[in-house]
């Protein structure tokens, strides 16, 4: 940048004008090339954001999938927090392109043609005093040149008319005639140099107004202009990290939330999940009595044993020895096995049987929906024909109904299933029945459809010819050796949040604000056993509570 301070007078103001022009050229050039940066910056945060938008999106788990129900573990649950928080992470860069895109990129766009057309006028203002004052050199060139002419003529003539003096064969007129043009010769020098004094005059007074006042001023204002261009330079670089630092604290939030569900995963919870969910139900098998083949007696199968007998070793296969039970070795039915689900271990039977009436109840509910709708609607055209006729819609109605009837026999026929296989786990105590798994059977349906049966794969199943009598003795046999067992320990408390009236058959009432011993953890269907004393128990709902496991107790487990 030229100096103007120290009063320096150039001969040349045009090369001045030219390095300036270049000089503020390619600062405006650099103001475009950062302003570019920014921009591919903020496309580059964009980019980024979008990507880890649909990196989020593609690994969340998808509805009524495997990956849904595996969010019960705690560790599915941590990585779907991880994918929100992603989510939101992505959002902050979102920001930062936004902040970006507006406060630095669109505001340098818009000073840059401020910059542009201000340097435009200023180099237009320096170029008009330029031409200014060469305009005026020029005029004082001619003048000088004009009065260098005159006198030289003027000379010229004054020569002429004295040498026509001292002519003595000149006559008198033509020596008047050279007095009067050398007289005349000299007027017009006389004039050329007062025009010249003039013209000079004038000339070095806008020769000092140009190099003292007009060339420094415009010199001074595009300095001016180079010195805001570089003043908003510094400025957008520092915005460029102010918006930066804007979303630091809410991306360490984000941080924040991945490290705290890390923090919550809890391994024990998860493998009790997987005990829960593939434990089989079956008896732990006894000890496998000697049987001694060196006396001639007839073998007996101990009732301990893994055997298959149903009636006291009376019958026997074809081959003549009984089929051992070995559950824990069972092989699975590769097809998918019959509708009862009789091929299943009677735990995972019960899940199964459980799962489907809830299903066929959603059903039962959505067709009783549709057809309450469709009631109402036909109440509107009884009241106002104009909008229908009323036995347009006795069609539908009549399909919904015998619909709801075949849903209802469907349930009734897995509700007798459920009974029959809930008669026959060996539960140590017998629980109050949750308020989810309450069939309302009559008891021949549960003789109709509790079928026995051989399942080829060895599963839990009763054979169709038993005696009855039999029957009710092993189940009273059975019923007694579980009579004395222990009470479950308490795993933990819980407070009620809000008062349960505990109408339904196992079922507890409690008042707000009681606090209660937990026993039984839900188990996914909104139930929590929980016991105030030794003679009262039964099941709360979970939202209604808030509970406090013992964490030992939680941690203890056992693979059946």
């Amino acid at each position: 940048m030229v100096d103007v301070k120290m009063g320096d007078c150039w001969s040349n103001t045009k090369d001045q004008f030219d390095n300036l022009e270049k000089h503020t050229q390619w600062g405006i050039e650099f103001v475009e090339r950062y302003n570019k940066f920014v921009k591919d910056r903020t496309d580059i945060e964009t980019s980024y954001a979008k990507q880890l938008r649909n990196l989020s999106k593609k690994y969340q788990p998808k509805r009524n999938s495997k990956e849904e129900e595996e969010q019960r573990y705690t560790s599915c649950q941590a990585f779907v927090t991880v994918l929100n928080e992603m989510n939101d992470y992505a959002g902050q860069h979102e920001v930062i392109a936004e902040n970006m895109s507006g406060l630095i990129y669109a505001e340098l766009s818009r000073y840059i043609q401020e910059l542009k057309q201000e340097r435009k006028l200023h180099f237009q203002e320096g170029r008009r005093a330029q031409q200014h004052i060469e305009s005026c050199w020029k005029q004082l060139e001619a003048s000088k040149r004009r009065f260098e002419r005159d006198c030289k003529e003027a000379e010229r003539a004054q020569f002429h008319f004295e040498k026509m003096d001292n002519d003595f064969n000149v006559t008198k007129a033509d020596v008047e005639k050279a007095r009067q043009q050398a007289q005349t010769r000299h007027q017009m020098a006389s004039d050329s140099k007062g025009e010249y004094s003039s013209s000079l005059q004038n000339f070095n007074k806008e020769q000092h107004e140009h190099y003292y006042t007009n060339i420094p001023n415009i010199f001074r204002k595009i300095q001016d202009l180079d010195e805001r261009r570089i003043v908003k330079i510094g400025e957008s670089v520092k915005t460029f990290s102010e918006v930066d630092r804007q979303v630091i604290p809410i991306i360490g939030k984000c941080l924040d939330g991945i490290t705290k569900a890390a923090e919550s995963i809890d391994e024990k919870h998860d493998t009790q999940l997987v005990v829960e969910a593939f434990k089989s139900g079956f008896e732990q098998p006894g000890d496998v009595d000697f049987e001694d083949f060196s006396e001639p007696i007839k073998r007996t199968v101990s009732e301990s044993s893994l055997s298959n007998s149903r009636s006291d070793g009376k019958q026997e296969s074809k081959s003549g020895k009984s089929k051992g039970k070995l559950w824990p070795f069972i092989k699975k039915n590769k097809g998918s096995g019959p509708e009862d689900f009789s091929h299943l271990p009677p735990e995972q039977r019960r899940k199964k049987l459980q799962q489907k009436i809830d299903e066929i109840t959603k059903e039962i509910q959505k067709e009783s929906d549709q057809r309450d709708g469709l009631t109402k609607m036909k109440d509107v055209y009884i009241k106002n024909p104009q909008m229908g006729r009323p036995e347009s819609v006795d069609p539908r109605l009549a399909e919904i109904e015998q619909t709801i009837e075949k849903l209802r026999q469907e349930s009734q026929k897995f509700e007798a299933w459920l009974a029959e296989v809930e008669g026959r786990l060996p539960v140590k105590t017998d629980p109050p029945r949750r308020p989810s798994e309450m069939p309302e059977l009559p008891s021949t349906a549960v003789n109709n459809c509790a079928q026995d049966r051989e399942s080829p794969d060895g599963s839990y199943t009763e054979e169709q010819n038993q005696d009855p009598q039999l029957k009710v003795a092993a189940q009273s046999e059975f019923d007694d050796e579980f009579d004395d067992e222990e009470i479950l320990a308490a795993i933990g408390t819980c407070k009620a949040v809000y008062s349960f009236e505990g109408q339904n058959e196992g079922t507890i009432a409690m008042a707000e604000g009681e606090t209660l011993r937990v026993i039984e953890e839900d188990k996914g269907d909104g139930w929590t056993r929980v016991r105030r004393s030794e003679d009262e128990e039964g099941y709360v709902p979970t939202s209604y509570v808030e509970v406090y496991l013992d964490r030992n107790t939680k941690g203890a487990m056992t693979y059946i």
